[in-house]
């Protein structure tokens, strides 16, 4: 029924950027277990089950970063362990919002962006299908 994003500075843009909490994976870890490591870390939260979205190269022309989207679910609260250079702030609204803000351009990370118009995409083909 919602989403978490994550706020912080950051500094390469000179800029508050609001995100989905995501983070780098380590050679030689799973993407499931980085993913639940970051969402622990920057939220508190807890997820019985991660559905994997989807894939997206971040940047082709000059990189091979990748990005891998998981949805968690079965959520429960925990504390939050941020490393001690980030300072965040965490929000939890209606994907509805989320989705206002990427239309405003307050949430300009790309796969934020890309995991929120997917997350929408989903329930409207939801609806539609429930409608049929």
């Amino acid at each position: 029924g919602g989403i978490w994003l994550v706020g912080q500075c950051r500094f390469t843009l000179e800029a508050y950027s609001w995100e989905i909490p995501e983070g780098g994976c380590p050679i030689g870890t799973s993407t499931e277990e980085a993913a639940r490591r970051e969402l622990r870390e920057e939220t508190g939260i807890v997820a019985e089950r991660l559905e994997k979205l989807f894939e997206m190269h971040l940047s082709n022309s000059v990189s091979d970063e990748w990005g891998i989207v998981y949805l968690a679910t079965g959520l429960g609260m925990g504390q939050a362990e941020p490393e001690e250079t980030e300072r965040l702030s965490v929000r939890r609204l209606p994907l509805e919002e989320a989705c206002r803000m990427v239309r405003e351009g307050l949430v300009t990370d790309s796969i934020s962006v890309a995991a929120i118009q997917r997350l929408w995409i989903r329930e409207l083909e939801k609806k539609t299908h429930d409608h049929v």
